[in-house]
């Protein structure tokens, strides 16, 4: 996969932190060579978190996150801080500017403290290094490991090196760590059930179909993609023609029920929600996550959280047929019986202690550190938490068939 094609979730994402007029986003600009982020000498410039895929040599695709000044100041500023400290959850490395002529301030040793809560690899850069106002390179306490690099984003002192010890801090690629490919050998056939309906986007597949088609190849395997309106026709053939017989079927968790009734049982069956919880780590807890449904009882809390902020459709899985879904299962069918909340995209609740169980989506627009993050708050909460292809395929009855082709699990 190229650079350019590099999935959001895939890069290293590098947040940049520091106080209003640090030179946060003149920083990033020197680091990348480009005008990337608006710079002004007008203090709060930044007033959300941006976000920017892009190449940086030696370390290769990342995401680059402008965060707010974390000195910003009113109820507006408070909020702004918040969304600052939040980034933190997705961050993989962290960059904390450092105005050369005020020094470590609070506010740094505050955002010091959480990143160092959260165990992210970071450097702590001294901007405008170059000025005569500057003064001595601030120490951090013995104690920290964090490199203090001086630097000027005007001249480009540092720069340099500042991108190399970024690439160190890197973490480091699992090599064995794949989508389906683990699962496969040359010359196998799999096939992917692929129902296109209102809700798929017209014209390209969903990202979690195209990485895993990706990575089916990689292998050297043969990748059949059918609609699940055809499914029955292609593996039992048709006007002549033999079937298929694959060796892995996955589909999308919305049509678990009917592809588990046409697939023979020899056949191993997942979808592509569980493939992308094995992927990120985390489909032991959302296999024990999903048994927490048999577990609800009227008066319940619920909260459907999703990774990205697509247009909601009617029919909407998330919104829509999931909680139908759940309703059915428990018996708990009136609306006050159960409730639900939902979120998107960044917005995701630190406390949960609110809610009797989470269900997330697939999780492919997130990086790993922010599912495990969101993982870990439900953890704390004693929230179960699980995703929509497990819940799904626990709620038909096939959670165990569709774990079978993990050994180990």
């Amino acid at each position: 996969m190229s650079l350019n094609n590099t999935p959001a979730a895939e890069r290293v994402h590098i947040g940049i932190f520091g106080r209003r007029n640090a030179g946060k986003s003149s920083l990033i600009n020197a680091l990348t060579s480009q005008d990337l982020a608006i710079v002004s000498d007008v203090k709060g410039t930044t007033t959300d978190p941006v976000a920017k895929s892009m190449e940086l040599l030696p370390l290769g695709p990342v995401v680059l996150i402008d965060t707010p000044g974390l000195d910003d100041t009113g109820d507006l500023g408070a909020l702004r801080v918040q969304k600052a400290h939040q980034t933190l959850n997705k961050t993989d490395i962290a960059i904390l500017v450092v105005d050369a002529s005020s020094g470590i301030t609070a506010e740094d040793q505050k955002i010091l403290s959480r990143i160092k809560e959260k165990k992210i690899p970071c450097l702590v850069a001294v901007n405008k290094s170059d000025l005569d106002s500057a003064g001595e390179i601030p120490k951090l306490p013995d104690s920290s490991a964090i490199e203090v690099l001086p630097v000027s984003a005007k001249t480009g002192q540092g720069i340099e090196k500042l991108k190399e010890r970024i690439a160190a801090l890197a973490p480091k690629e699992e090599e064995n760590r794949r989508i389906v490919g683990d699962l496969l050998s040359p010359g196998d056939l799999v096939c992917l059930v692929i129902p296109i309906d209102k809700a798929a986007p017209k014209g390209r597949l969903i990202l979690p179909q195209q990485q895993t088609i990706r990575d089916i190849l990689d292998t050297g395997a043969l990748a059949l993609a059918v609609r699940d309106t055809e499914l029955k026709a292609a593996l039992e053939g048709q006007d002549g023609r033999p079937g298929f017989h694959p060796a892995l079927v996955i589909t999308d968790s919305q049509a678990f029920a009917s592809v588990a009734s046409i697939v023979p049982p020899q056949i191993p069956l997942t979808s592509f929600s569980i493939l992308f919880a094995r992927y990120k780590g985390s489909l032991k807890a959302l296999a024990e996550g999903a048994r927490a449904l048999d577990t609800l009882k009227k008066g319940d809390h619920i909260l459907v959280s999703e990774g990205c902020t697509h247009h909601r459709q009617c029919g909407d899985i998330g919104t829509v047929k999931l909680p139908a879904l759940i309703r059915r299962h428990t018996g708990l069918a009136a609306p006050e019986d159960l409730h639900f909340s939902f979120t998107s995209g960044t917005e995701f609740p630190e406390d949960l202690s609110g809610y009797r169980m989470v269900i997330h989506c697939g999780g492919c627009m997130l990086n790993e550190r922010e599912m495990k993050f969101r993982m870990a708050c439900a953890r704390d909460a004693g929230v179960p938490m699980t995703n929509y292809g497990t819940a799904i395929a626990h709620m038909n009855g096939i959670l165990e068939r569709s774990l079978a082709p993990f050994a180990g699990l």
